[in-house]
């Protein structure tokens, strides 16, 4: 087989002109340039460069091999750039899978902070931990879990799905009839209040009204924004009733700008995981991920990590 370096070297003179031109592009010696043509000529049996005092022209044979090996050899130059062993350490690439306020609300203030790059995937859960065991995602934060034999899950927090409003609603009404244990009335006295809610997800509402009053919403918020974050900038300060995590206004639940209205009868809690793999590089990301998230939310006591078999 002919030597690839020859078509190397006859490429460079050609997109060169010269001998010295393709010697200083492919950082060899002139001599060694001339070398590689006469031997490819010899190969093929042909002139492929007519040489004049000035320039290297090629042939019409030469301008049709140019065109013939081109493409192969930008291919290959590729392949050496992309597969070649950098003497600089690359920064690792940690890819990640939840939900957009999760993301928006504890991991986005520090994603400038990381010594690591970061994609971060949102979606719905089972499809988020699916491509977690087929090593599309690194890491999961997750409420679910689903019997996967490759997938570790480390409980870290628990998220409390709480009755909220804006600061400026009354709801006197409301903590009398509570304060009676009058469910029907609070449940009459709510679907008359201003609603929000979000477009892709309503199982909040629909689950807290099913547990609290065992019958299905009946009614449609007035409100729909993308997401639940929106929600919490809509109310804050103002009026308007939503069905949300309670970690998601904690500090404005704090700062009075919103209010905390009812955890409900029968209170909604899910427990929230650090989904991965048994087995992955990526240790040291994930556990700065994991330190994060236990900065920021209330953490879980005498938890252990658990496994769904």
């Amino acid at each position: 087989m002919v030597n690839l370096e020859w078509y190397r070297t006859f490429k460079s003179i050609y997109e060169t002109g010269t001998l010295t031109g393709a010697a200083e592009a492919l950082f060899v010696s002139q001599p060694g340039v001339s070398l590689h043509l006469s031997s490819l000529e010899s190969y093929v049996g042909y002139k492929l460069f007519d040489r004049t005092s000035r320039k290297m022209v090629p042939t019409e044979r030469g301008k049709v091999m140019y065109n013939f090996v081109f493409e192969a050899l930008i291919k290959l130059e590729e392949a050496e750039k992309h597969f070649h062993r950098s003497t600089e350490k690359e920064k690792p690439t940690l890819s990640l899978g939840m939900c957009f306020e999760t993301f928006q609300l504890m991991l986005e203030p520090y994603l400038s902070s990381l010594s690591f790059n970061v994609i971060v995937k949102f979606g719905e859960y089972p499809q988020m931990l699916n491509d977690l065991d087929n090593g599309i995602l690194d890491l999961v934060i997750t409420p679910h879990m689903e019997s996967m034999a490759n997938i570790a899950y480390k409980p870290f927090s628990k998220e409390k799905i709480v009755l909220v409003a804006g600061s400026k609603n009354d709801t006197t009404d409301f903590d009398l009839m509570h304060k009676d244990g009058d469910l029907k009335g609070m449940q009459e006295w709510l679907k008359h209040q201003i609603w929000y809610g979000t477009s892709g997800d309503m199982e909040h509402l629909m689950r807290f009204w099913h547990c609290n009053f065992n019958k299905r919403l009946d009614f449609k918020p007035n409100y729909i924004v993308p997401n639940m974050s929106s929600i919490v900038r809509c109310i804050k300060g103002m009026n308007g009733f939503a069905v949300l995590p309670d970690f998601l206004c904690r500090h404005e639940i704090q700062n009075g700008s919103v209010k905390l209205i009812w955890e409900g009868s029968k209170v909604m809690e899910n427990t929230l995981h650090f989904a991965m793999r048994k087995k992955t590089i990526y240790a040291a990301e994930i556990k700065t991920i994991q330190e994060i998230f236990e900065k920021e939310m209330m953490p879980l006591e005498n938890e252990t990590s658990t496994q769904v078999a």
